[in-house]
C-alpha cells in the first residue's frame, strides 16, 4: 500500500481489492485509465479509506483554475530527490481519483495530490496535508463550481485553522483571502496575467487598486502580502535572496511561475532549490500537454486550455503568424456546458494566424471568432483541419475534453 507502515485493516484491504479490480475491468473496456471507478468502488466498500491510504504519507496538496496538474508533476520530481512519490499525475483529482492513485503507491514517502477546487477543503481533512499549494483562482465552469470568489470564501472556511504550511500566489487576491485564515503561509510572487475575476475586493467588495505588480483594496485596507519568494524573469529568488536559474523543457512564463512555486513546496520537506529545479527539468510534457507529435506529415504541438485565463497564457506559447493553429472546442461534462467564457477570450490576438475550428462546439466559437474579426475555417474532422494546415508546425488549442479527442486520434 501507499507508504503505509503499518497493515490495513481487513475491509480496506478488501476495498483497495476491488478498485484496482473494477479499474482493469474498464481499462480492458477501454473505457480510460479506470482511476475514477476504481475509487468510486473503493471508497463505497471502505468511505475512510483516503484518509487511511494518507496516514503515513507527507502530503502535499495542489489545487488552483490553472496550472495545477503541471504544478503537482513538478513538486513530484523534487521531492523524488529525498524519497519516492505517489501522485495522481494522469489529473484524476477528485476524491475517487486520488484514492485510486494512493492505493496505486508501494513505499512512497510523499503523496503529491493535485485536487479539483470544489473538493479541496474535504480532501485536506481526509489527509491533513503537510503543505497546501495554492495557484491561482479565475472563472471556469461556473455551471459546477462557484462563482470565484465565493469559492474563495469556501477555501478561507475550510483552511481555517490548518497545521499545513500553505505556499500561496500572493500576486491574486482571491488566493491571499482564500489563504489569509491559515497560520503558517509562505507567500510567493508567482504573478497574475489574468485580472479580470480580481478588481473587486474580496473582503470588503470595495475597488480593488493596481500600481504595478501591488494591489491593495483602498476602503478596507486589504492589500498585497510581501512574498518571501519570487518568480524574476529566468530565477526563482529564494527567502535568503539567492537567484537560482529555472531550465525547464517546458515552455511559457506561466511553468516557470508554477516552478517556483514547486521549489517553495520542496523546500518546506528540506530539498534545496537548487536540486528541485535541476529535477524539474526531467518533466518534458504533462498528460499529453505540450507534445509534440507527427501525424499527416505535420508537427502537431498539443496545448491545453480550459478558460478565458489559460487561453491567455497559451496564447503568449505559441510561435508567431503565420503558424496555422487549429482550436478545438467541446461542452461536455468535464468541460462545463456553459460556452459563454469563450466571450472573455481577446481572439483578437490569434490575427494573422491561419485559423481551422473544429469541436461539438465549433459553432459557438465561430461567432466569436467573427465577433473579433478573425478569419478561420470550420472543419468537420481534426484531420481535415490538419490537411488544411501547410506542411510543417501546427499549433493545437484545445479544451479538456476536445483535448482528449485530440490525443486519442494521434495516437498520443
Amino acid at each position: 500500500m501507499a507508504g503505509n507502515s503499518g497493515p490495513l485493516s481487513p475491509r480496506a484491504k478488501l476495498a483497495v481489492t476491488a478498485g484496482k479490480a473494477a479499474a482493469a475491468v474498464s481499462r480492458a473496456a477501454g473505457r480510460g485509465s479506470g482511476s475514477v471507478i476504481g475509487g468510486k468502488v473503493a471508497l463505497k466498500l471502505d468511505p475512510d479509506l483516503l484518509a487511511r491510504l494518507a496516514t503515513h504519507l507527507d502530503v502535499v496538496l495542489v489545487s488552483a483554475t490553472n496550472g495545477k496538474t503541471t504544478t503537482t508533476r513538478l513538486i513530484a520530481e523534487a521531492l523524488r530527490a529525498s524519497g519516492p512519490v505517489v501522485s495522481n499525475a494522469l489529473g484524476a483529482n477528485m476524491p475517487a481519483g486520488i484514492t485510486s492513485a494512493l492505493a496505486g503507491g508501494s513505499d512512497a514517502r510523499y503523496g503529491v495530490i493535485e485536487v479539483d477546487e470544489k473538493y479541496l477543503a474535504g480532501v485536506a481533512r481526509d489527509t491533513s496535508p503537510k503543505a497546501i499549494a495554492l495557484l491561482n483562482l479565475s472563472r471556469d465552469q461556473l455551471d459546477r463550481a462557484a462563482e470565484t470568489r465565493m469559492l474563495a470564501e469556501k477555501w478561507r472556511e475550510g483552511l481555517a485553522g490548518t497545521k499545513a504550511v500553505v505556499i500561496a500566489n500572493a500576486d491574486d487576491p482571491l488566493i491571499v483571502w482564500a489563504a489569509s485564515s491559515s497560520q503558517n503561509v509562505v507567500w510567493v510572487a508567482a504573478g497574475q496575467e489574468w485580472k479580470d475575476d480580481a478588481w473587486s475586493c474580496p473582503s470588503c467588495g470595495g475597488v480593488m487598486q493596481r500600481p504595478g505588480d501591488d494591489w491593495f483594496c483602498g476602503e478596507c485596507g486589504f492589500r498585497r502580502p510581501t512574498p518571501s519568494w519570487a518568480l524574476s524573469g529566468d530565477y526563482v529568488l529564494d527567502p535568503h535572496g539567492s537567484a537560482w536559474p529555472i531550465h525547464l523543457q517546458l515552455p511559457g512564463r506561466a511553468n516557470k511561475a508554477n516552478a517556483t512555486t514547486s521549489a517553495a513546496v520542496a523546500a518546506t520537506f528540506g530539498v534545496p532549490p537548487q536540486v528541485a529545479l535541476e529535477r524539474m527539468y526531467q518533466v518534458q510534457a504533462v498528460a499529453g500537454r505540450y507534445d509534440v507529435v507527427t501525424y499527416l506529415d505535420r508537427e502537431v504541438r498539443l496545448l491545453l486550455a480550459k478558460n478565458p485565463a489559460g487561453w491567455l497564457e497559451t496564447f503568449s506559447l505559441i510561435d508567431g503568424p503565420p503558424a496555422p493553429v487549429i482550436l478545438s472546442v467541446n461542452a461536455r461534462g468535464a468541460d462545463g456546458t456553459d460556452t459563454s467564457w469563450l466571450w472573455d477570450v481577446d481572439y483578437t490576438r490569434l490575427a494573422g494566424h491561419p485559423i481551422m475550428v473544429i469541436g461539438d462546439r465549433k459553432l459557438d466559437l465561430a461567432v466569436r471568432l467573427e465577433v473579433a474579426g478573425v478569419d478561420f475555417r470550420v472543419c468537420e474532422t481534426f484531420d481535415e483541419a490538419v490537411q488544411m494546415a501547410p506542411p510543417g508546425k501546427v499549433e493545437v488549442i484545445a479544451n479538456y475534453t476536445a483535448f482528449q479527442d485530440i490525443r486519442r486520434v494521434v495516437g498520443n
